[in-house]
């Protein structure tokens, strides 16, 4: 016997089941981004290795520890699987052009990949919707993103402030950061003796993703570094304050969250993160910020930007937590066909009443036969379908077929024409909407 091949590890596989509810959470999110005029793009899971080092940053954790990257065996390329997707969306529009006639708000959902310990809402292979906005360098683009993102909550029935809860922060410009960043060096140089591994080897290389640290023996020291709000600028000011007047005039609750960082170099002026006590300590389900000089870093011309990514798992994992279900997946009718000799005529009578719209199940004949009513009718019931269509021989003798209730037990069996295909699709439809 063959080698039994399994998944691999951190990359898991979706049934039937778990992906009806992926497919109502997706769709939700597409009806919010449509109505806030946001358009789809797709950029390829493969892009190069240099596209991410110069955009993510050398020194980060994503870099230096969790890329999925090879050599092409072919040509020698140096490749990567995405492990975000800014970068590929930014690099597709400095390629194609695509700010010549103007601001874009596009997004995409898909795959990413790191190569990092699997945990629960964290895997491998993971998936995200990446919304970004390209062109507008106003606070007012950022509040709107914010506030599509209330909006996708109280869709899928998530309530802010109870589910889920937004926190914001300012990174201001490179020079401002520049000096925090000075400031920040002296301040842990001056506690070496209570810096970690991980926080000695960022120190001179990205001192602000010391803040980030989980290590609780740090927390004091940590509590007590300068904070970048304060090394902040009039320009970085004003928008920050301009981004907090629009969130408010909305009614959107918020924390400024002076230790709020991104884990990516390219963020600037307005970050954010909607969590959720509902996750554990993953407590993060969307993080997001300004990058105003990426387009030009990637080789662009210079063009302000801001998005953010949300993984889907720790969603679904948040609706679970919340007691949200999506509606159950059920065709609209399960076809019963008792002899599998009517097949050749039902079969095209099936697919003609699916072209007129109704989602409709078709029992299969097994090798020894299409099965008993009973068993048939059991799958009927199983399938969730609301009627059964059964396609009798007494039925396909006189040209109709029985329409058979299923979750109604006070609704009637009746029988209806088969001649008139559109007339039996607008009688079926009172039975399945009564």
């Amino acid at each position: 016997m063959a080698e039994k091949l399994v998944a691999v590890k951190g990359m898991n596989d979706l049934l039937p089941e778990a992906a009806a509810t992926w497919e109502w959470v997706e769709s939700r999110l597409r009806d919010v981004l449509a109505r806030w005029g946001y358009r789809n793009m797709r950029t390829p899971i493969v892009e190069p290795t240099a596209l991410f080092v110069r955009g993510i940053g050398e020194v980060t954790d994503i870099v230096e520890k969790e890329m999925f990257s090879w050599t092409d065996a072919m040509n020698g390329d140096a490749l990567t699987l995405r492990p975000e997707a800014t970068a590929g969306m930014v690099r597709a529009v400095i390629e194609h052009n695509a700010l010549y006639n103007g601001p874009l708000r596009v997004w995409q959902m898909g795959p990413m990949y790191r190569h990092e310990r699997p945990q629960k809402g964290r895997q491998r292979e993971f998936n995200q919707l990446d919304v970004e906005a390209f062109g507008w360098p106003g606070p007012d683009v950022d509040a709107e993103l914010i506030l599509m993102l209330r909006a996708m909550w109280r869709e899928l029935g998530l309530v802010e402030g109870r589910h889920v809860t937004l926190e914001i922060n300012c990174l201001g410009q490179p020079e401002e950061r520049e000096k925090h960043r000075a400031a920040l060096i002296a301040h842990f140089e001056r506690h070496a003796d209570v810096l970690d591994e991980d926080a000695k080897r960022r120190l001179h290389t990205n001192p602000l993703r010391i803040l980030d640290t989980k290590n609780p023996a740090m927390a004091a020291v940590v509590d007590a570094a300068p904070k970048l709000i304060d090394f902040l600028g009039p320009e970085s000011r004003a928008h920050f304050d301009g981004l907090r007047a629009l969130l408010d005039a909305a009614g959107l609750a918020y924390t400024v969250s002076p230790r709020l960082v991104r884990g990516l170099d390219y963020y600037g002026l307005t970050v954010f993160e909607w969590t959720s006590t509902l996750l554990g300590a993953q407590s993060t389900v969307c993080g997001g910020g300004r990058y105003d000089r990426l387009v030009e870093t990637l080789g662009g011309k210079p063009a302000p930007g801001i998005g953010f990514g949300m993984g889907l798992e720790r969603l679904l994992l948040i609706l679970a937590a919340a007691g949200i279900e999506a509606p159950a997946a059920a065709p609209d009718a399960y076809a019963v066909v008792p002899d599998a000799a009517a097949m050749p005529r039902v079969l095209p009578l099936v697919a003609a009443l699916r072209e007129r719209g109704l989602a409709i199940v078709m029992h299969a004949a097994a090798k020894e036969g299409p099965g008993s009513m009973k068993s048939q009718f059991k799958r009927a019931d199983a399938s969730g379908a609301r009627v059964a269509l059964v396609f009798g021989a007494d039925e396909l003798a006189q040209g109709m077929v029985a329409v058979k209730p299923l979750r109604d037990a006070a609704a009637a069996q009746r029988t209806l024409p088969l001649a008139d295909l559109d007339a039996l699709v607008a009688a079926l439809r009172v039975s399945l909407h009564p």
